[in-house]
């Protein structure tokens, strides 16, 4: 099980403020920006993600029931900032790898040791 939702909701009020800025910088991180199913509002959330060929790979830390897993999904894309860059991302899918075999040796381990391996996995628009 990936890690708890209370502290996903954490997350969501204290912790992606901080690292929202940050996120958009840091190697292996980005923000996917995506549209509310119901609000049709735009939310930013920071997430850990690599590049893996045409698209990119992105970790499911708080599991495929958040709600903006939820919101990318439902609208089969997003736009996604990381490091400078703008891409639109699209056909977003689902991955489940107990082997976590898409992320960097490290970061393998990290994922491990939070049991996360879930993984959204859209492609980048040209």
């Amino acid at each position: 099980m990936p890690l708890p939702r209370w502290l996903a909701r954490l997350n969501l009020r204290v912790t992606n403020r901080i690292l929202g800025p940050l996120a958009e910088h840091a190697p292996g991180m980005g923000i996917v920006i995506h549209q509310g199913r119901k609000t049709n509002r735009r939310y930013r959330t920071p997430v850990m993600v690599f590049r893996h060929g045409d698209s990119f790979v992105i970790a499911l830390t708080y599991g495929s029931e958040s709600q903006w897993v939820q919101n990318v999904l439902a609208h089969g894309g997003c736009d996604f900032e990381t490091r400078g860059h703008t891409f639109r991302l699209i056909e977003p899918r689902r991955i489940h790898d107990d082997r976590r075999s898409l992320m960097p040796g490290m970061v393998r381990l990290v994922l491990g040791v939070m049991n996360v391996s879930d993984f959204l996995e859209p492609a980048i628009q040209n």
